[in-house]
């Protein structure tokens, strides 16, 4: 039986007492069926920070409201809106703290500027691949270091989405060495930006939509978004030159559903089991698709006359020393976030160790 027909069936299933909630809509006649549940309705909406149905992130967006519908058989819908149609891409977290939606979808590192340990559930440098980062979130105590940063804003966080290795990304000049980054204008958030700008480079933060033609028209010099999936329906490779790899900046991005925490409060426990599932799924289920769909665009950009390099080791070296400073230095700037990596620096250690010991050489050999 595959994923979403299992999770359909336990969630419509499920049954809990009914509680008062908002933004609800009650039936005629409305109370309890025969069998206990609640036969009250929520209407929610969430934010995203992503294009209408953009693949991978918006289409994971899509399908966790898609999955809520089926799996509560219509009690809980969520109308999804992109980023601009309600509130812009960048302002998701600010939208669910103060009730403007019941949810959102987006990218921790985006609100690093009014949450800095936010970056650490994200992204690191040199860090975690997205195996690693669910093996922290969900048994590693992750999820509830989360929630606990977030609890002053009113926001229950949940992982929600993982794009695994990404690429170092697209650029109008060559990189063949560590002075090539000095006055480099690039769109790139969280951490990885943090290492750009001690690089001497220039931090430029904008959302996917505006991506293409800054990149065009010179407004930046280069830009990471995802990976090929994403780049080709970006239209990236139409833009500029290089594409470099690895993914030095991102080993992987854990995207997250926010939830306002009085609008989560006032559903019932069956209905919260089912967004908790629902998430869970789509946090596999776009890695899946990134796994799969970076490989075809791929094949198709390189069809198209786009040559993929590495980045040179003296480079990925010295990213790496300045990459160890400035997160250290992320985590020093704030006692909430300094709190998180000291825990999660050395969960880490633990997982770096047992790859190190049994993955590393399987890829190698195979390479």
């Amino acid at each position: 039986m595959k994923r979403r027909q299992i999770l359909a069936a336990a969630g419509v299933g499920l049954a809990a007492t009914a509680l008062v909630g908002c933004n609800k809509e009650a039936e005629p006649g409305a109370g309890k069926s025969e069998a206990g549940a609640s036969a009250e309705k929520f209407s929610w909406k969430m934010v995203t920070s992503w294009p209408k149905n953009f693949p991978g992130v918006g289409v994971g967006a899509e399908r966790f409201a898609r999955l809520v519908n089926e799996m509560s058989a219509g009690r809980l819908t969520v109308k999804v809106y992109a980023a601009g149609e309600l509130v812009p891409a960048l302002e998701v977290f600010d939208a669910v703290s103060r009730g403007t939606a019941e949810m959102g979808h987006g990218a921790p590192y985006y609100w690093k500027g009014k949450v800095p340990a936010a970056q650490f559930f994200c992204a690191l440098p040199f860090g975690p691949n997205a195996q690693e980062m669910n093996a922290w979130l969900h048994r590693g105590g992750g999820m509830e270091l989360w929630e606990e940063v977030y609890k002053p804003f009113g926001v229950l966080p949940m992982a929600c989405g993982a794009t695994g290795v990404q690429t170092a990304g697209w650029f109008n000049k060559e990189i063949k060495s560590v002075d090539d980054f000095r006055g480099l204008k690039m769109r790139t958030p969280g951490l990885g930006g943090e290492v750009l700008t001690r690089m001497g480079g220039t931090v430029v933060n904008m959302p996917a939509g505006e991506i293409f033609t800054a990149l065009q028209t010179g407004a930046i010099d280069a830009t990471e978004w995802i990976g090929p999936y994403n780049d080709l329906a970006l239209g990236l490779h139409k833009a500029a030159k290089y594409y470099y790899t690895p993914g030095w900046q991102e080993p992987n991005v854990t995207f997250e559903l926010d939830v306002n925490l009085k609008a989560w409060e006032t559903l019932p426990d069956d209905l919260k089991a089912i967004v908790r599932a629902a998430a869970r799924d789509v946090n596999g289920d776009m890695l899946d698709d990134y796994n799969a769909k970076n490989m075809e665009a791929l094949e198709q950009m390189r069809e198209q006359g786009v040559e993929v390099r590495r980045l040179p080791d003296e480079v990925l070296a010295r990213l790496k020393e300045v990459a160890a400073e400035a997160v250290d230095a992320a985590a020093a700037a704030d006692p909430v976030a300094s709190k998180v990596w000291e825990q999660q620096r050395a969960y880490m250690q633990r997982l770096y160790e047992y790859a190190e010991l049994n993955e590393k050489d399987i890829y190698n050999i195979r390479g």
